[in-house]
């Protein structure tokens, strides 16, 4: 299996363009200071680079755990990890001030499409217009007499129960689906976009509005910011404290330092737990609910 991969019309139209290629994954910075390409994909090293982003999160991540007064047993790569973890939990969940955009056009006999996977990470929706009035339509027949009813919303009745009416809905919603110019899509494999119908010549190609959601980090509130960093503590609390308790005491001229592993691998799993339900309660939107 194929797929066609599309040059973008527009992308994130806040993002640097490298060269003069329109394609979305041609945009640097196209996300701010997040590269989802490598997103909890990191590979162990001793020289952890930290850009700005992650630096700020990093230096909140070690004051909470008592830098510089206390020595904080982490190596940067374990709280790279960290943060990694806290921003995809959020990104996972992105709220819907997340939305963004992106545009493509279609191909003659072409109805798989390679996306870039940052768009596919959080995909949500594309808008995909078939040609209008691609079935016979002459007067008089059973087409036209329900084109003109749906369009004329001459479909109304009165005295209806919650039955009836969801009837109805899922009617029209069918009618609509046939009669009007929506297309259909499928995501494949968490990669690819198939588009129906499949254009058949230069005619029918359309240009498809694809709504993702991703965090910007130029644009991130500071509230999630204060979320992702909160996150990327409780975690970074477990790591320390698996560290510590590897030994419950360390001996010293003064009858030994008693560490506090165990207390913080426990205080570290409740605050997460506890960030999860504020995630789900007060950052996630509702569930949306739609009839076919």
């Amino acid at each position: 299996m194929t797929a066609y991969r599309p040059t973008t019309q527009y992308g994130n139209t806040v993002a640097h363009r490298i060269g003069t290629s329109n394609d979305a994954s041609a945009f640097s910075d196209t996300l701010g200071e997040i590269d989802y390409d490598s997103l909890n994909r990191r590979y162990f090293s001793e020289d952890v680079e930290f850009n700005n982003f992650y630096r700020i999160i990093k230096d909140f991540i070690k004051a909470r755990l008592g830098h510089p007064v206390v020595r904080v047993e982490l190596s940067d790569f374990q709280i790279l990890t960290a943060i990694d973890e806290a921003i995809a939990k959020l990104d996972y969940h992105a709220p819907d001030w997340c939305l963004q955009f992106m545009t493509f056009r279609t191909k003659a006999k072409e109805n798989l499409y390679e996306l870039p996977q940052f768009v596919m990470n959080n995909f949500r929706y594309a808008a995909y217009k078939k040609t209008l009035l691609s079935v016979a339509r002459q007067s008089g027949t059973l087409e036209n007499d329900f084109f003109i009813k749906y369009f004329q919303e001459n479909f109304l009745f009165n005295q209806l129960d919650i039955g009836e009416f969801l009837l109805m809905k899922m009617q029209l919603e069918q009618i609509r689906k046939v009669l009007s110019r929506e297309g259909t899509w499928d995501v494949v494999n968490g990669r690819y976009l198939q588009v129906y119908p499949v254009p058949h010549d230069a005619s029918d190609e359309e240009e498809v509005v694809v709504e993702f959601k991703a965090i910007d980090t130029t644009t991130l509130h500071p509230y999630f910011m204060g979320w992702i960093q909160r996150y990327g503590c409780a975690i970074c609390k477990v790591i320390l404290g698996q560290i510590r308790g590897k030994f419950a005491q360390l001996p010293s001229p003064q009858g030994g330092a008693v560490l506090n592993g165990a207390a913080l691998v426990k205080e570290g799993q409740e605050e997460q737990e506890k960030l999860v339900q504020e995630l789900l309660t007060e950052i996630e939107e509702p569930p949306v609910f739609t009839m076919f």
